[in-house]
């Protein structure tokens, strides 16, 4: 079977890689100790994709857990799933990066790094024939961002024919935890264009706007927040995870979605949500999970999908629905609303079906769009970055750990050019006009009648 290896750094990507474990465990039947606790077949079929069978009919998640420092490696440890990673699954530092991306990336972070990197090679050495890895991450902290996207283009280097893919949740103004997010945030993206082949954007702010807005929760805490990305990476992963036609691995996902090698940055939705009391009052319908799925408010990315338009687009529906329904769905929307996908990519909305719903619903939908709209969140963080960097805010704890203050101009002027690129593909018409004009001109009777 087709491997992947997971890799969670920082302490925000420990809490989310976590609570994806706890989430496909359920999915597949896997207890907190690791025994199959299932009741179906299925759920068995491809096990091998993210756990390693040890003895005793025992499965072990096929990852790698990453800190600076020891405090989120603990709470791991004594947590319900403490018992179900391999002891030396655990990689971490003592010191910590301090939200600094330079310590991550350049001094503390580099110091761990070869230490992960002998934890990922045995993974990856004991899979038949591994598809890739995918990195879950924060670009605001400086564990996450620094050490995550050094640990990314040491593993370029090493496997350049494996596909790399991340889960990065990107900082936003509203739940900001540190200033100085918008630099960590801005050297990181620099780094995923160059190091990562699919990247599923997830915002604070868009997590924060649904757990307020849609689930009606008052105080959302970050396990609110966390349970929004497992439901997500649990839908993005379901097509690799159980039998099914479209998008079955990692490269034909990229391959689908990814139109320009940088355009590289998606935009994850999930349906069905609902607040919590009024479950009841709506019927799961395909209709309805489409309607949902495509609606501006359920994106997990703080930008409006209406102020750009879809380059592709694939939608992962689970549970018993007929395919037909789904296709014509799907087609209704693309008629309605064709001019919010770019007509010079014929056919860019794909869907797969999976017979298997999420724990506790009946059925669900999983979005990924891969939208021009996505230059306001670089084009935010940019403004962020940008307002600092020119009175040099900050730079020398930068600086301090070896950096070089040019890097910061290349990560500014690159994140730019990024939020052109995708301004330059949403304003792009096919050249259909003309071709039409030839081809009726050819249809003019030859003698003139």
């Amino acid at each position: 079977m087709r491997e992947i290896v997971h890799i969670q750094i920082g302490q925000c990507g420990n809490q989310i890689g976590s609570k994806f474990w706890e989430v496909i465990g359920e999915e597949h039947g896997i207890d907190g100790a690791g025994s199959y606790r299932g009741d179906c077949s299925v759920q068995l079929e491809r096990i091998s994709v993210y756990y390693n069978e040890a003895h005793g009919k025992k499965y072990v998640p096929r990852a790698v857990l990453v800190d600076l420092e020891p405090g989120t490696m603990d709470s791991i440890r004594s947590s319900r799933l403490g018992a179900l990673f391999r002891p030396d699954s655990f990689v971490h530092g003592n010191s910590g990066a301090g939200n600094n991306w330079a310590k991550g990336h350049y001094t503390e972070g580099a110091e761990l790094v070869e230490g992960v990197l002998d934890a990922v090679r045995s993974e990856a050495e004991g899979c038949d024939c591994l598809q890739g890895f995918q990195v879950v991450h924060s670009l605001g902290g400086g564990t996450g961002s620094g050490m995550g996207t050094l640990l990314m283009g040491k593993i370029r280097e090493e496997f350049p024919d494996r596909i790399l893919n991340s889960f990065s949740v990107m900082p936003s103004a509203k739940v900001s935890d540190t200033v100085v997010e918008p630099y960590n945030a801005v050297l990181s993206i620099h780094q995923l264009l160059q190091n990562a082949d699919a990247c599923f954007c997830i915002d604070n702010e868009a997590l924060y706007d649904i757990c307020c807005r849609t689930l009606r929760l008052t105080t959302p805490t970050y396990g609110d927040l966390n349970h929004l990305v497992s439901l997500t990476m649990s839908g993005v992963t379901t097509s690799l995870r159980f039998p099914g036609q479209l998008n079955a691995d990692l490269r034909k996902l990229a391959v689908n979605m990814v139109p320009f090698p940088r355009l590289h940055f998606f935009m994850p939705g999930f349906a069905p949500l609902t607040a919590q009391g009024s479950q009841q009052y709506r019927a799961l319908t395909v209709a309805e999970l489409t309607q949902q799925m495509f609606d501006a408010r359920n994106t997990m990315t703080a930008c409006d999908p209406r102020r750009g338009r879809y380059l592709t687009v694939a939608c992962i529906f689970r549970g018993q629905m007929s395919t037909k329904e789904v296709d014509e769905q799907l087609l209704t929307v693309q008629t309605r609303n064709s001019s919010c996908f770019v007509e010079w990519i014929p056919n860019n909305l794909k869907v797969a079906v999976c017979d298997i719903p999420p724990r506790g619903l009946s059925m669900a939908a999983t979005f990924i769009g891969n939208s021009t709209a996505i230059q306001e969140l670089f084009g935010r963080v940019s403004e962020h970055f940008s307002a600092m960097f020119k009175r040099k805010a900050f730079v020398h704890w930068y600086t301090g750990e070896g950096m070089d203050v040019s890097e910061f101009v290349e990560a500014e002027s690159d994140i730019r050019d990024l939020v052109s690129e995708y301004q330059q593909f949403q304003d792009a018409k096919a050249d259909l006009e003309e071709n039409e004009e030839v081809a009726a001109e050819a249809e003019v009777d030859p003698l003139g009648h």
